[in-house]
């Protein structure tokens, strides 16, 4: 893959005119390899064998929902996972990002908004590995390293992978470090979006982004908590 529009999309939806949209949409903005699926039993047995870069669910599926699908193929692969579902309550929208998915997006949509949505997803997971000259900013905490560009955290006891999200958070930290970043300030690198309606969601990621970066995410030394304001995060650096 040599630029994100290379990337290859899996589209999991029920009904094929929405499948033949997405796909249309896709392909005109640049993409070059869009596969789908109609149901969960196609999408299982696509994602093993393409290997997709990136997957866009629908929450009903005929033979299962959209988010236990996601928690399924989440468990194989940290790739970009978004929902585009004309479920639009605020508790299906902050189930699906709090299972992990990089954004929900509600039907109807504006296509140019899912491909901006879509693209800024991608180019935070995939940017950096792609451009092989860039430095490979590195994050120290104690004993844990954390490689930006890989989006790999090494451990005394191995290694993790970031999900698109923990990156953004973390890289908007990094970046800040030593300095309070306000929830808003996150929430509007990680979804492009203020606070309000994410608190929940925000607070999971902190809390999953603590159980790989600290030995004791219970009682954290570098992640910490200022409350009533957001987070600092405190360590070292090194390229």
């Amino acid at each position: 893959m040599k630029t994100i529009f290379d990337a290859k999309l899996l589209v999991v939806d029920d009904e094929p005119e929405i499948i033949n949209l997405l796909k249309t949409i896709l392909q005109q903005a640049g993409f070059s390899q869009v596969i789908s699926a109609e149901n969960c039993r196609q999408a299982r047995a696509l994602f093993a064998l393409e290997k997709p870069h990136g997957v866009i669910f629908d929450v009903t599926l005929p033979d299962g929902d959209g988010f236990s699908l996601m928690q399924e193929l989440r468990q194989q692969s940290n790739v970009p996972m978004l929902f585009l579902s004309a479920r639009d309550e605020d508790e299906n929208r902050l189930m699906g990002l709090g299972l992990g998915a990089d954004d929900y997006i509600t039907k109807p949509f504006l296509p140019r908004e899912l491909v901006l949505r879509l693209s800024g997803i991608l180019r935070r997971v995939y940017q950096p590995l792609l451009t092989q000259s860039q430095t490979d900013d590195t994050l120290v905490l104690g004993t844990v390293t954390v490689h930006f560009n890989s989006g790999i955290v090494k451990t005394p006891t191995g290694e993790k992978t970031l999900t698109a999200k923990e990156h953004a958070l973390l890289k908007k930290l990094w970046e800040n470090q030593g300095h309070i970043v306000t929830a808003d300030s996150l929430c509007r690198s990680a979804w492009d979006d203020d606070l309000y309606g994410y608190e929940n969601t925000l607070m999971v990621h902190i809390r999953r982004l603590r159980e790989k970066i600290e030995v004791d995410p219970s009682q954290p030394r570098y992640l910490l908590t200022v409350r009533g304001m957001g987070y600092k995060l405190i360590g070292e650096t090194r390229a």
